[in-house]
């Protein structure tokens, strides 16, 4: 065998595959990049398509019908900064909506988790207290709010 084997996700559309990568492409700019996409069908849907966000490979599908997505899997934008959170959350969920602790579903379905890297640090602060109070604010959460996180002494 000469190819190496590699690991991409699948994401069947149903039917709206030109549609979410449209949004995709408003959403993430530059950071989403179409490899290669089929030919439209007669009635313009696009079926397939081999595209990447932040160098994350898929494969989309918009084949109507089949099983709509799920929570069980979520796509998860390590943000930086609440600026981003903003940003993400707030274009995911404008046609989408809001979940608990940074997860948020988008319009076609797809689940999400907008995660400040910041929040880790507070997450596993080594002070017990400061760590219980993050990932009980947490919890609490739909958009993660960093400043929500820290104890104040």
């Amino acid at each position: 065998m000469s190819a190496t084997a590699s690991l991409k996700t699948f994401l069947w559309f149903p039917g709206n595959l030109g549609e979410a990568l449209q949004f995709y492409k408003h959403l993430f700019k530059e950071n989403l990049v179409i490899h290669s996409a089929g030919q439209p069908e007669p009635d313009g849907k696009l079926m397939t398509a081999d595209f990447s966000i932040f160098g994350q490979e898929f494969i989309g599908m918009g084949w109507p019908g089949g099983p709509q997505f799920n929570d069980s899997i979520s796509l998860s934008i390590n943000c930086d900064g609440q600026d981003q959170v903003d940003y993400y959350w707030d274009a995911i969920t404008e046609r989408g909506k809001p979940g608990q602790c940074g997860w948020c579903v988008d319009e076609f379905g797809l689940s999400w988790q907008v995660t400040p890297i910041q929040m880790r640090e507070h997450l596993q602060n080594p002070d017990p207290q400061k760590s219980a109070f993050a990932w009980q604010a947490m919890r609490g959460m739909t958009k993660i709010v960093i400043q929500d996180l820290i104890k104040n002494d």
